[in-house]
């Protein structure tokens, strides 16, 4: 679902092997060449999750592009779940495509 403001917001949650292979990393990388703004974290659990804003094409592009990941991820799963405007005033979110804190 789009927001009104020409803006698709999703909440990703990235499931395998995704801790210690780059991830975050790979993910800053993919979003900023897509103009995606968010955040991506680790979370304790293992997994790996994101927050992308953006024009809602380059945000359907990297989520399919998490199924891939960087090349010595093992991805099991990814979750994906629209999110309101109301996420972009998370702590952490701001312009641009930025790595935060483990949760």
């Amino acid at each position: 679902m789009a927001m009104p403001s020409g803006q698709r917001i999703v909440r990703v949650t990235i499931g395998g092997r995704v801790q210690g292979v780059g991830y975050r990393a790979w993910t800053e990388m993919e979003a900023s060449a897509r103009g995606v703004g968010g955040w991506v974290r680790n979370r304790l659990n293992g997994d790996v999750e994101a927050l992308f804003a953006g024009p809602p094409d380059a945000v359907e592009a990297l989520c399919a592009a998490c199924w891939r990941g960087p090349a010595h991820a093992r991805v099991d799963t990814v979750e994906i779940t629209e999110s309101s405007p109301a996420a972009l005033a998370e702590p952490g979110t701001g312009a641009g495509f930025r790595q935060i804190a483990t949760l």
